[in-house]
């Protein structure tokens, strides 16, 4: 009987250390992103329209906000079309330019090959306009690629 209480412990921290290496490997990505290929801040006016931006390595990406007013605590409808590259998973990162607005990166759903649609919100801010930055990150089997397009609301 001493024998079995001898190795039950250790079972156990091994059961617990394999689940949570399994949890860490997981949810690697949230905790180490890898290097990106970060692309310039385009110039594209998101309220005009979709903004394209050619991708490093081939391929085309083409991103659009509806609606095109961009409001605050309202949804957004957020497409991203990518041709001629493989992606895995899209991300959208909201982020204040001139004010930190919190963590906000809604995740992209694949609704048919190269592209991918989710909604996003924006949180109301104190000033009357606001920079935001809105960072397309594309995870394809060579690396991460961000792509950076600026806007601004107003309240």
């Amino acid at each position: 009987m001493a024998e079995k209480k001898n190795w039950l412990l250790p079972g156990i921290i091994f059961l617990a250390a394999a689940v949570l290496g399994g949890v860490a490997y997981y949810f690697r990505d949230y905790f180490e992103p890898g290097p990106a290929q970060v692309l310039p801040l385009s110039d594209c006016d998101l309220r005009q329209g979709p903004c394209a931006a050619e991708l490093p390595g081939g391929g085309r990406l083409e991103f659009s906000i509806l609606p095109r007013s961009i409001p605050l605590t309202k949804p957004l409808q957020l497409q991203v079309q990518v041709q001629g590259r493989k992606v895995r998973k899209v991300e959208v990162d909201f982020s204040g330019v001139t004010m930190n607005m919190g963590y906000n990166r809604p995740r992209l759903q694949s609704v048919e090959e190269g592209r991918f649609e989710g909604e996003g919100l924006l949180p109301v801010c104190i000033r009357q306009r606001m920079d935001w930055e809105a960072r397309v990150m594309l995870d394809t089997p060579e690396g991460l690629i961000v792509i950076p397009y600026r806007f601004e609301t107003v309240k």
